[in-house]
């Protein structure tokens, strides 16, 4: 029998309860990150809420499923590979194709938070490449 990849019975995760710095070297400097969904069966929606420090910017990478990233506060940057950055502000929504290499993070003198949407696939939703 398949494994369902959603929630069987309603689930509230409280703001503020899972609130951790992000692993080392996945930016040019820590961050805040809440999980707020979490699931690495493939095919499994995980969704996080990311607070950066000004000039913060994640490491290049990419999501076998693709990403959805959800600006909610400051002025945001996300550069695809070979594109120019663009700016990200309060209410904008950006999407990453499945492998897409991309980074994303905090303009240089503003801080900025989101929320990220990915799937996970082989039991991960990215991977980490070399800058």
């Amino acid at each position: 029998m398949e494994q369902s990849t959603s929630p069987q019975s309603p689930q509230i995760h409280r703001a503020g309860s899972a609130t951790k710095r992000s692993p080392d070297g996945i930016a040019n400097a820590p961050f805040w990150v809440e999980m707020l969904v979490e699931n690495s069966q493939d095919g499994g929606l995980s969704a996080m809420r990311c607070a950066l420090e000004p000039g913060t910017m994640t490491r290049w990478h990419t999501h076998p499923h693709g990403q959805i990233l959800y600006a909610l506060s400051g002025v945001g940057l996300a550069e695809r590979d070979n594109h120019a950055a663009e700016e990200l502000r309060a209410g904008d929504c950006i999407t990453f194709a499945p492998g897409e290499r991309h980074r994303h993070g905090a303009a240089p003198d503003s801080n900025f938070a989101y929320i990220s949407i990915q799937a996970a696939k082989n039991g991960s939703a990215v991977t980490w490449l070399e800058d």
